[in-house]
C-alpha cells in the first residue's frame, strides 16, 4: 500500500462541466463557467474584483504590473515562500527584499518588516502560509504609514479567515492558487483578487493582452483596441469547468480535510509532549482550511532520517521550500534584511505529511508508521 504525498481529488462533476462547457460551443477563455468561478470568488471572499489565471504565478505577475513596479524598486516579502513571489517582481526589475518569519506560524514576521523599508519600497508580500493568516492588522497599518501597497500571497489561504474576515479580502491586491497540490484544484489555475476599487478597470485591462475588450463587450467603447500592457493570463473554458465542481464542494471539501488535520494533530500530541516534534501553531484569531499538517524534527539529520524510514514504508512525505535568500538568483538579485534564523531553522526541521481527500482510510497505518518512525 503505496500513501502519495498528494492525490488530486474529483468531486465527480467535473468531467460533465467540462463537456457541457464543449457543447456552449466556448473553449476559449471567459465563459459561463468562468464567470461562475469569478462570481463565487467574489461572495465568498468579499473582494471587489476575482479574475480567474491560469496561475498563481499568473496573478502574482498581473499584481507587479497594477503596482506600477519599476527598476530598482523595492518589494518585501518572506524567504520562505515559493519562487514565484519573488519572480513575480524581478521580472519587473524590482529587488526582492526578505525578512525572517515567526517561530510560531511561519509567517512573515511583522516586527521585522519596518526596519526593511527604504525609500524604494513599494510594497509588501505576507504569504499566507499553511493557510494560516498572517498578522494583517498590522501590516496594513505599517503600509498605510508609509504609503505601500499590500499583495496578498494567499496561494495556500482559499477558505481560511483572520479575524473573521476571508484571507485575500484584506490587502489591496491578492493572489489564489488553484494547483493540484491545493485544496480546490483545477490542475493548474489561480486567480487575481483586486480589493482597490481603482485597480479594477487595468486588471481586466492587463489580463485581456492589454485591451480594453471586457468595455466592449458591456457595450462601454464600440470598439477594442490596445491601450495597456497586458499578457494572455486568462484560464480556457475547461479548466474553469473543472474548478466550478470543485467550488460547488468547497465546504464539504475543506470540512474532510480539517477532520484529517485533526485527527493528525491529535495524535501527535504525545511526541510534541516528549520534545520528538512540534506541531503546527494556529493563533486562536485565524481560522485555517488544513491546506497541509507538518512536523517540525529536532533537526535536519532528525528529519532525512525520517523522510528516508517512511520511503521505506512506502510513504511519500517531503521537505519544504529552500529558502529564496539562500538560491543562486536569490543572492544575486535580492537582498535580505536582518538575520533569517527562523527561517534557516525551520527550513531544515520542516517535512509535510500525506494530506489528501481519500486518505482517511489509510490514516490510522500512515500515524501508526510516523510513530515507529519517531520511536
Amino acid at each position: 500500500m503505496k500513501i502519495p504525498f498528494n492525490k488530486p481529488y474529483m468531486t465527480g462533476k467535473e468531467l460533465w462541466f467540462i463537456s457541457q462547457a464543449h457543447a456552449n460551443g466556448h473553449l476559449a477563455g471567459d465563459g459561463d463557467f468562468t464567470s461562475k468561478c469569478n462570481a463565487w470568488i467574489e461572495n465568498r471572499v468579499g473582494c471587489e474584483k476575482a479574475l480567474l489565471t491560469h496561475s498563481c504565478t499568473a496573478a502574482l505577475e498581473m499584481t507587479a504590473i497594477l503596482a506600477d513596479i519599476q527598476p530598482g524598486d523595492e518589494v518585501i516579502m518572506p524567504s520562505y515562500t515559493f519562487v514565484s513571489t519573488a519572480n513575480a517582481f524581478l521580472l519587473r526589475g524590482a529587488i526582492p527584499v526578505f525578512v525572517d518569519i515567526r517561530a510560531d506560524t511561519l509567517n512573515i514576521d511583522e516586527n521585522k518588516i519596518e526596519d526593511a523599508i527604504t525609500s524604494k519600497t513599494k510594497a509588501i508580500v505576507p504569504v499566507h502560509y499553511a493557510g494560516v493568516g498572517c498578522e494583517m492588522d498590522v501590516i496594513m497599518e505599517i503600509a498605510q504609514r508609509h504609503n505601500l501597497l499590500v499583495i496578498e500571497d494567499a496561494a495556500q489561504g482559499i477558505m481560511s479567515n483572520y479575524k473573521g474576515r476571508p484571507l485575500g479580502s484584506i490587502g489591496h491586491m491578492a493572489t489564489l492558487s488553484f494547483h493540484e497540490t491545493k485544496n480546490i484544484i483545477s490542475g493548474e489555475g489561480g486567480a487575481l483578487l483586486v480589493n482597490a476599487p481603482e485597480l479594477v478597470e487595468r486588471a481586466e485591462i492587463v489580463r485581456e493582452k492589454g485591451t480594453n475588450r471586457r468595455q466592449f463587450f458591456r457595450g462601454q467603447v464600440d470598439k477594442y483596441s490596445w491601450v495597456d500592457i497586458g499578457s494572455s493570463f486568462l484560464p480556457g473554458e475547461i479548466i474553469s469547468a473543472f474548478l466550478w465542481a470543485q467550488m460547488e464542494e468547497a465546504e464539504e471539501i475543506t470540512k474532510r480535510r480539517l477532520n484529517i488535520w485533526n485527527t493528525y494533530f491529535q495524535w501527535f500530541e504525545a511526541c510534541e509532549n516528549l520534545q520528538q516534534i512540534r506541531r503546527p501553531i494556529v493563533p486562536a484569531n485565524c481560522s485555517h482550511n488544513a491546506h497541509m499538517f507538518y512536523l517540525l524534527l529536532p533537526d535536519i539529520k532528525a528529519r532525512t532520517e525520517f523522510i528516508t524510514n517512511l520511503k521505506q514504508r512506502d510513504i511519500h512525505a517531503v521537505f519544504h521550500y529552500v529558502p529564496l535568500d539562500s538560491s543562486p538568483m536569490g543572492r544575486r538579485f535580492g537582498r535580505k534584511n536582518g538575520d533569517m534564523s527562523n527561517t534557516d531553522n525551520i527550513a531544515n526541521r520542516l517535512v509535510r505529511l500525506p494530506l489528501w481527500v481519500g486518505i482517511e482510510e489509510h490514516q490510522a497505518y500512515v500515524v501508526q508508521q510516523i510513530l515507529a518512525s519517531l520511536n
